[in-house]
């Protein structure tokens, strides 16, 4: 049996696996917008580095974003689906914010 914290249920969509139902909508969404021309591309679980000084990959610390976004208008958007932010989401979030400089928009 599969068990999944905080209750979340996974759905797959297109044959994709995804953690929670209100990311299987988002993705649902942006083929949509991709459809319409508002979306150029989008990509999924795409992974940022968040320790450049990782010797092995077993040190690296990573935070993969539920969607990278490129809009029609040249604008790019890293978009995280939560229901409930864990403590490590959290200083992940932080982390990446300031290395990266984007602000991660969560939904």
């Amino acid at each position: 049996m599969y068990y999944r914290k905080y209750n979340a249920k996974p759905v797959f969509v297109d044959g994709i696996r995804f953690d929670s139902k209100k990311e299987g909508s988002r993705y649902k969404k942006l083929k949509e917008l991709k459809e319409s021309g508002e979306v150029i591309s989008f990509e999924l679980q795409k992974p940022y580095p968040l320790n450049d000084y990782a010797k092995t990959k077993r040190e690296q610390i990573k935070y993969c974003c539920d969607f990278f976004i490129k809009w029609k208008d040249g604008t790019e958007t890293i978009e995280d689906t939560k229901g409930f932010k864990t403590q490590v989401y959290k200083i992940k979030k932080k982390l990446f914010e300031t290395k990266y400089r984007i602000k991660i928009v969560e939904s």
